[in-house]
């Protein structure tokens, strides 16, 4: 064996081993368990067949963790991009400090997710209303992530402040790609910066659109992290997403099979949300 082979398999084999024992092995395990009855601490278990998948149909729990995700996720993707984009495109001008911004703008993404969490839960719960106390204001007064009503929208506020940051780099590198020739010829030609951005900026961006998309809603509809810091699922059950539910439910309420076939259809629905959402803007892109 030469030894460009054996670097290589020496190098690929363990990857590949930790891979199968972190993430291949508990998938599978968890399937498993699907079909069973299974509490996750007793000895024994019993296998029931789809006996799981068919009472998540009928669950309301189960149902109003996947609306108020869906909502989430729809709400923070298109937020998140509307706004990396008007970032991004701000900073591609001329502007002053335009490296310092970037740097700035880039910073939330490398701050861990639970921290941001944690300050905006203290920002949200003790500081906005001190302050709205303070000015007479009763709707700043109370805290947000006390409301069945509100509380998503806190959560949604940290998601896309965080979340805007590695969109933004995205289309910004996407922005370096476009030849400045076609802006000259656009400001030749008379075309304002809408119909410029419409006919030349968005149509070359139209594959960094589709990646930011893809992104944006994989990582919504797994929003976890947040909720823990924030809310907990609260008040209630108002932000219980199904990563929740099924960590919730799973390794704290004796549901570990249940949410376990939970786990496996959600797997499914978000596989299948991202096939659709990739094939559909590629399709757009091509039209473009």
């Amino acid at each position: 064996m030469s030894k460009r082979k054996a670097a290589f398999y020496s190098m690929t084999i363990p990857a590949l081993l930790l891979f199968f024992t972190f993430h291949t092995f508990p998938t599978l395990q968890g399937i498993f368990y699907s079909f069973t009855n299974w509490d996750g601490y007793s000895d024994g278990y019993d296998f029931v067949g789809f006996k799981n998948f068919k009472a998540l149909f009928t669950d309301e729990n189960v149902l109003n963790a996947y609306l108020f995700t869906f909502k989430y996720a729809i709400v923070v993707t298109v937020l998140i991009n509307v706004i990396s984009l008007l970032i991004a495109l701000g900073l591609n001008s001329k502007i002053k400090f335009r490296n310092f911004f970037r740097g700035v703008y880039f910073l939330p993404n490398v701050l861990g997710v639970l921290i941001v969490g944690y300050i905006f839960n203290y920002i949200f719960a003790n500081a906005i209303p001190t302050i709205g106390e303070a000015l007479g204001s009763e709707t700043l007064a109370i805290n947000i992530l006390g409301s069945e009503k509100w509380a998503w929208v806190g959560i949604v506020i940290v998601a896309v402040w965080q979340g805007i940051a590695f969109n933004t780099i995205l289309y910004l590198a996407g922005l370096q790609t476009i030849p400045r020739d076609l802006y000259e010829a656009s400001d030749i030609d008379g075309a304002g910066k809408w119909e410029t951005f419409r006919s030349i900026t968005f149509p070359m961006l139209a594959s960094f659109f589709t990646i930011n998309m893809v992104l944006a809603m994989k990582n919504s509809l797994m929003v976890f992290d947040q909720i823990v810091a924030l809310t907990g699922g609260g008040p209630g059950r108002a932000t219980q997403s199904i990563a929740m539910l099924i960590y919730q439910g799973g390794f704290q309420g004796g549901e570990f099979a249940y949410q376990s076939a939970n786990a496996v259809i959600y797997f499914i629905v978000i596989v299948i949300i991202s096939v659709v959402q990739l094939n559909f803007l590629q399709k757009r892109e091509m039209d473009a």
